[in-house]
């Protein structure tokens, strides 16, 4: 099956995103402003740009802006440094309605915006990273996050690669079969899982890699 082939479930971004929003917002809302200014896993960006950048691509697609090149890293910069004067509590505000409201925008599409919903959950765990908080790239959402991160491997063309993960059962198969090679094998955590495709830092991890290389798993380049 190809990822053509896959049958869509175009209400799955909504439900990461809604999951999402119940669990990280309470956390947002309780934490010190100054934690904000922590460095996240995101090269020159605080949690407090992260999350600016994670609400401004949400409302983006609720209000239907969505020109050319809207996700690209000038784009994404651009919309981070509009937000740089505005209060906290307006960036947290527009990240909830952005979480809320979303989802029903790409569930209408074709499945081109799906992979934001991952992103942004990974982006969650960044900031819970940066703030020491347990969870990080885990928790609820999880279970959500993974179809997404399959569907996203494939059409990244990524190598095939069979993942044995720490307290599942069975196997997450993700990425492209290639003609004449093996499929690559993990064993590790979930989290670690995450980190591996999303180009996270692996500092503290422990895992098994085999027939594939790190770089050749990136997902976001």
């Amino acid at each position: 099956m190809t990822v053509l082939d896959e049958i869509r479930d175009p209400w799955l971004p909504d439900r990461l995103l809604r999951t999402e929003r119940d669990a990280l917002m309470p956390l947002l809302r309780r934490t010190p402003p100054e934690a904000y200014e922590l460095r996240t896993a995101c090269p020159g960006w605080t949690a407090r740009q992260v999350l600016a950048h994670c609400a401004a691509a949400l409302v983006r697609i609720v209000e239907g802006r969505l020109e050319e090149g809207v996700f690209l890293p000038e784009a994404n910069a651009a919309d981070v440094a509009e937000r740089e004067d505005w209060p906290l509590a307006r960036i947290l505000d527009e990240l909830e309605r952005g979480f809320t409201e979303a989802g029903p925008e790409i569930a209408a599409g074709d499945g081109t915006l799906d992979a934001v919903a991952l992103g942004e959950w990974v982006h969650a765990g960044d900031v819970r990273d940066a703030f020491g908080e347990p969870g990080a790239y885990s928790g609820d959402s999880l279970t959500l996050a993974l179809p997404l991160l399959r569907i996203a491997s494939r059409k990244r063309e990524t190598p095939r690669l069979v993942a044995q993960l720490n307290g599942l059962e069975g196997h997450l198969v993700l990425g492209n079969e290639i003609q004449g090679r093996p499929a690559a094998r993990f064993h590790g955590d979930t989290a670690t899982l995450i980190r591996l495709y999303s180009g996270r830092p692996l500092v503290a991890t422990r895992y098994e890699l085999t027939d594939a290389t790190e770089q050749e798993l990136l997902i976001y380049r």
